[in-house]
């Protein structure tokens, strides 16, 4: 919550606020008066002119004034009310799919309207489809409008914008009459360093912009004035992150020397060796283990790289120190895929390895929950079920935990929580296959050593990528068909139909059957979400012995699948997806010896965003680029998952637009956490407040 380091101004000091308000304001995370000046607008309206209505383009949000000229109902698919309207200088179609009676009334011809909205091409003229709008009398002046760009704010069920704004005026106003006690907590130094104007100022300008502001500058979030509070937020994060890690360095942990006996033994049955890579990050890991505060590491590595064996060695080091060590992942399939690659490996060694997820039967479940407590179990791999309530662990010593954006913060927290024996820790190691650029490692996961396993093992080729219209689907079934007939296994990947999991099944088994038909000498298997578990199982063990040369599959096979004779890859409606998930699937194929290829088929025209994605994967095969590209793209929030994690909702900051700043800010950081850790404390409790516990993950 933002006024915590401060002084708090109750909210019922201002007009309109009762306890109902309240209660929403509180689930905006407002509490006092000093919240609300930092809960800032989302993006700005021009309502500060009125625009002739023929010199509106389509794609423009504008103010338009003019005298109906027709209003009428007309019947189809839907009922709608189309207004007719003209200034003189053009005309505008209103249209409305939800009205009522009195509502056409209002409307009759000769009346004069005031409307603001978004101009569409419509089949005849620009149309604005419900615009807000108001009567107003045809003399009046057309000036008398609004004196500032219109904030849209962030809001919740029940609170208007009317609302936000009408209590943010109030806010403001106190603030400038010297009521609120709001100080500046940016140093001097910072201020004049980068010609930041000082605090009320800058709030003064993001509340209410003159209308002579730079709107497209403000909508981009480039203004100086955003740049400043983006600064101060993104110093009170990293300052948070750094108090976070020295926290963790205070918490005791188990000491765990490296393996000398078990990783040798596992290491010598390998039938290849460990990329210069892998040894380089299975050292840092080890060398962490040592020590006598909890490992905190984040391991990146691309698609194939090996991460999983990075792992399984650190593994080793608790196992042979006599502890027990969990692997956790978000999917059953990844889990599955981690449970088998595992006991594959370390079974033959005597090592006890114990699998538990949400579907186990309850027999096997109970028999798995107390190998857990009892300390039989070394090895305990699984999904998310490791953290519920009735699972103890013997004695854990290192946690790893795979794909970890795709976890809620408070799942991580609870496996944490779990293994804190006798006031020791377990130690963390955190893996990705999303590679995450610099500029955001440096920012959002400062609190966690890194290693980035940046070499593929050899033999692995780079995948030819091509990208082609579905219009030519009949040559991508031909070029399936020569593939099985030499030999080679194929992956159909079907289109993601994001409303429905049943949709998507559906689609895909219509896929199946058509290519069937198609290539009646080819073998198809087909896997999808709503499978049970041992039918998949079934289907994809058929596909790795070769009983089946094409798999036809919904997004089930993005991760951990491993058949080293599939060597094409065809990704239907291939823009639908994002190119983190793209990336995932075209990593199937090319994990053999022969030439592999990735065929994204697109269906009709690409929005501009679409095309930038294909075209990425056309260019290049690394990961990292990749998520550069995903990045400028997309934005972080998806890259990180922090739509669950309750972490990083930055109010102002945008890690891609404002990355310029992050090398100044950790100079800056070091400077105030050693110098004025009491500023440390109130700029974190503006900006961060209660998230910060969440990241102690």
């Amino acid at each position: 919550m933002a006024g915590s380091s401060q002084s708090q101004t109750p909210l019922n000091r201002l007009k309109g606020v009762g306890p109902r308000v309240a209660e929403k304001l509180a689930r905006l995370d407002i509490h006092c008066i000093e919240d609300l000046l930092f809960h800032l607008p989302l993006r700005y309206e021009d309502r500060t002119r009125v625009v002739p209505i023929g010199s509106l383009r389509a794609g423009d949000s504008a103010v338009v004034q003019g005298e109906v000229q027709l209003t009428e109902i007309k019947y189809g698919r839907k009922r709608m009310l189309l207004c007719h309207l003209s200034d003189g200088t053009g005309r505008l179609l209103l249209r409305f799919f939800h009205f009522n009676a009195q509502q056409k009334e209002s409307l009759a011809r000769g009346v004069s309207l005031r409307c603001y909205g978004e101009a569409r091409k419509g089949a005849h003229s620009l149309e604005m489809v419900h615009p807000e709008y108001r009567r107003v009398d045809p003399d009046a002046e057309l000036n008398a409008v609004e004196e500032s760009l219109t904030p849209i704010y962030p809001t919740t069920e029940g609170l208007h914008q009317l609302t936000l704004r009408a209590l943010t005026e109030q806010a403001l106003q106190l603030l400038r009459e010297n009521k609120l006690a709001l100080s500046e907590l940016l140093p001097e130094s910072i201020l004049a360093q980068n010609q930041f104007p000082q605090l009320a100022q800058a709030l003064e300008y993001i509340h209410r912009p003159p209308p002579d502001a730079p709107v497209q500058a403000l909508q981009d979030r480039e203004h100086i004035m955003q740049t400043r509070l983006a600064f101060e937020e993104l110093l009170a994060y990293t300052c948070s992150m750094r108090q976070l890690r020295s926290l963790t360095a205070e918490h005791e942990a188990i000491s765990l020397p490296a393996s000398d006996r078990l990783k040798p033994a596992l290491l010598a049955g390998l039938p290849f060796s460990l990329t210069a890579a892998q040894q380089r990050v299975i050292q840092e890991i080890e060398h962490d283990l040592q020590q006598g505060h909890p490992m905190q590491r984040l391991v990146q590595g691309d698609v194939g790289s090996g991460k999983t064996l990075v792992a399984v060695c650190a593994l080793l080091s608790a196992i042979e120190a006599g502890y027990q060590a969990v692997m956790m992942a978000p999917t059953e399939i990844l889990a599955e895929q981690h449970f088998k690659n595992i006991s594959q490996w370390l079974t033959p060694m005597g090592i006890h390895i114990c699998w538990l997820s949400g579907k186990l039967p309850a027999a096997e479940r109970r028999t798995a929950i107390t190998a857990i407590e009892n300390g039989e179990a070394q090895v305990i791999v699984g999904t998310h079920a490791l953290f519920q309530e009735q699972v103890t662990f013997h004695h854990l010593a290192l946690v790893v935990i795979d794909e970890q954006h795709r976890f809620g913060v408070h799942q991580r927290l609870a496996l944490r929580e779990k293994g804190v024996k006798a006031g020791k820790y377990p130690h963390q190691l955190i893996m990705t296959a999303t590679p995450i650029p610099r500029t955001l490692t440096m920012t959002v996961y400062a609190d966690l050593d890194c290693s980035v396993i940046d070499e593929l093992p050899p033999g692995r080729k780079p995948v030819e990528t091509v990208v082609i219209p579905d219009s030519r689907r009949a040559d991508v079934v031909h070029r399936v068909k020569v593939a099985c007939d030499q030999g080679r296994q194929v992956y159909w990947v079907c289109s993601l139909i994001e409303e429905s999991e049943v949709l998507q099944c559906q689609a895909a088994e219509d896929t199946a059957q058509s290519l069937a038909a198609a290539l009646p000498q080819v073998r198809v298997g087909l896997v999808h979400g709503r499978l049970k578990p041992e039918q998949k199982e079934q289907t994809m063990q058929q596909f790795k012995q070769h009983k089946l040369d094409l798999l036809v599959a919904t997004t089930v096979i993005e991760v951990g699948v491993d058949v080293p004779n599939a060597s094409l890859m065809i990704i239907e409606n291939a823009e639908r997806f994002g190119l983190a998930q793209l990336h995932q699937l075209r990593g199937r194929v090319g994990r053999g010896t022969q030439d592999s290829a990735c065929v994204l088929m697109y269906h009709g025209g690409l929005s501009e965003n679409a095309r930038a994605r294909l075209a990425a994967m056309r260019e290049t095969n690394d990961g990292f680029v990749i998520a550069r590209k995903d990045l400028e793209l997309r934005g972080p929030g998806e890259i990180l998952g922090t739509r669950q994690t309750g972490m990083l909702q930055l109010r102002i900051a945008d890690l891609v637009k404002h990355q310029d700043l992050l090398p100044r800010l950790q100079r800056w950081t070091d400077e105030l956490v050693l110098s004025q850790p009491q500023r440390v404390t109130q700029l974190i409790n503006r900006w961060v407040g209660h998230n910060q516990r969440f990241a102690q993950v």
